[in-house]
């Protein structure tokens, strides 16, 4: 890149003033927020216990997927547990403790959870150096909870195989990071200037932009989005994924943000996209709370049925969705028992008319919950 040229909007001589055609995105910011009311309204009628297990649900996946969209894979049991651990929530046994995976929950978790402590460096090196517990991302070392330097460069985001790599964007210099960082933190933590809601697009735009860390600026991103979006609803519970939508639309979010990094300080693109994204975050989360209210309806239809172990998880799995058909050899390999124990437990609850054979047939006898009546 030419030094003299001017290609990245942190070089250009109003940067950070973002602006934006409100007239434009008023339609679609009135059908968020009423989306986020109504969901929150339905959540909030669902109780306590219930609103837990929405909850857990929500950022097992918000934890998943912010992860996948760096194409890292998390062990989903893993998180899950980690976030039960923290949240209080039991869900029978848990798996072990994996360091890596609780930095990734404990960032999410203190983001949305402790949403009004005001944002600082040194609680954003805290997420850094959660995320990254080894000092190493891969093989590479980093410096984990500091801002990077250019030692080896400027920080770019490239693609490709090496010699033939794609530039999508060069991060401003390491020298100025501090200064950057200082008017991040101070607009962040000021009295909203701007809809809370668009306050989070640009919050998510700008962090990312800077690239203040070696690695990981993605995630820390998303984390302070989610953070300003808990802000604008005032709750640390989270009832829908934004990550789990950006994974859905990955390639459009990554080429919103290219063309918006290289593009003038006019944000009103980027904003459509990120508010279309967090409606259809939200209307998703109404397939989530379905799913809990029909696990939350069978139970109470089975509450005095007596249930061995065994077949409490696996039916908690089959709640949850579980992928493929259930056999009685998966049962084995799931329940860790033997051929045997996976037939009686089987044959115990189609008595009872817990479970029934699924149609179709094939090789192998196949089963699935019986439905519930409302």
């Amino acid at each position: 890149m030419n030094r003299g040229e001017k290609i990245y909007i942190w070089q250009q001589s109003d940067w950070p003033a973002w602006r934006y055609d409100l007239p434009r995105l008023s339609d679609l910011l009135a059908r968020t927020h009423r989306a986020q009311a109504h969901l929150m309204g339905r959540m909030h009628d669902l109780g306590i216990g219930l609103r837990d297990i929405a909850t857990l649900l929500v950022l097992t996946q918000e934890v998943l997927k912010t992860s996948e969209i760096e194409g890292e894979q998390l062990n989903p049991e893993a998180v899950r547990s980690s976030i039960a651990r923290r949240l209080g929530v039991d869900i029978g046994a848990l798996a072990p403790a994996d360091r890596h995976v609780d930095g990734v929950v404990d960032m999410v978790l203190d983001a949305t959870g402790n949403f009004m402590r005001p944002l600082t460096a040194k609680r954003l090196f805290g997420w850094h150096a959660a995320l990254f517990p080894t000092g190493h991302s891969g093989m590479h070392a980093i410096r984990a909870g500091n801002w990077r330097d250019d030692a080896l460069g400027p920080m770019q985001v490239v693609s490709g195989p090496v010699g033939r790599q794609k530039v999508h964007f060069e991060a401003p210099p390491a020298r100025s990071l501090k200064s950057e960082i200082s008017d991040f933190l101070s607009w962040f933590n000021a009295e909203p200037g701007c809809d809370p809601v668009l306050k989070a697009g640009l919050a998510h735009l700008w962090l990312v932009t800077v690239h203040p860390f070696d690695d990981g600026n993605g995630r820390i991103a998303r984390a302070v989005g989610d953070m300003a979006l808990a802000r604008a609803e005032q709750s640390p519970q989270r009832f829908y994924s934004l990550a789990a939508q950006i994974q859905k639309e990955r390639k459009k979010y990554y080429d919103m943000l290219e063309r918006t990094q290289k593009g003038s300080l006019d944000a009103t693109d980027w904003l459509e996209w990120f508010l279309g994204c967090l409606l259809r975050a939200v209307q998703e989360a109404e397939t989530t709370l379905t799913a809990v209210l029909a696990k939350a309806r069978f139970w109470q239809r089975w509450a005095a049925t007596p249930l061995n172990a065994r077949q409490i998880k696996l039916i908690n799995r089959l709640l949850d969705g579980f992928e493929g058909k259930l056999t009685s050899g998966k049962w084995a390999a799931i329940a860790k028992c033997s051929s045997d124990s996976a037939l009686r437990d089987i044959a115990d609850l189609v008595g009872r008319g817990v479970l029934i054979r699924s149609a179709g047939g094939g090789r192998s006898t196949s089963y699935e919950l019986a439905p519930v009546e409302d």
